[in-house]
């Protein structure tokens, strides 16, 4: 088991969540490769979107809607700073994930979120479990009460 789903595991669990983690052996590098595995809508994948904050240097997350595109504009004014791209040694150093396994939960540094309104539509939506071929299933109200995420429009 690698570390990144080990770590997500042992958050889930420390957090009272008992989640399964879906193992799955088809790519899912886009959102509807992701939701044509599990069979659920595209908007019921919440894609870990992360930017780097130009003033402050943290990743910052966004988690969105499998359809939807983040408005750079709208997520800079949300996180208060100018927003850049976020390069994978940002993302694994902050995060402790590689692009395309990005988790919910299981951060190695505490890290600020967003969440897209568009995910509170669903009863149940689907996110990475710290690889590419993890993925496990969780109310959208859960998610954003667990990682403090903070629903608010960033989308285009």
């Amino acid at each position: 088991m690698s570390k990144s789903l080990k770590r997500v595991k042992q958050h889930l669990a420390a957090m009272g969540l008992p989640i399964e983690i879906l193992h799955v052996t088809v790519p899912t590098n886009t959102a509807q490769q992701a939701a044509d595995v599990v069979g659920c809508t595209v908007d019921q994948i919440a894609k870990s979107v992360i930017f780097r904050g130009e003033n402050s240097g943290e990743a910052i997350l966004f988690l969105t809607a499998g359809g939807n595109r983040v408005d750079a504009a709208k997520a800079s004014a949300l996180a208060g700073e100018p927003l850049g791209k976020a390069d994978a040694a940002l993302i694994r150093e902050q995060t402790g994930f590689a692009i395309g396994g990005v988790s919910p939960f299981g951060h190695l540094k505490p890290i600020r979120a967003f969440l897209d309104p568009r995910l509170s539509a669903f009863d149940v939506i689907w996110a990475a479990a710290g690889t590419p071929h993890h993925m496990f299933d969780i109310a959208p109200q859960t998610l954003v009460e667990k990682t403090g995420a903070k629903v608010a429009d960033f989308t285009e």
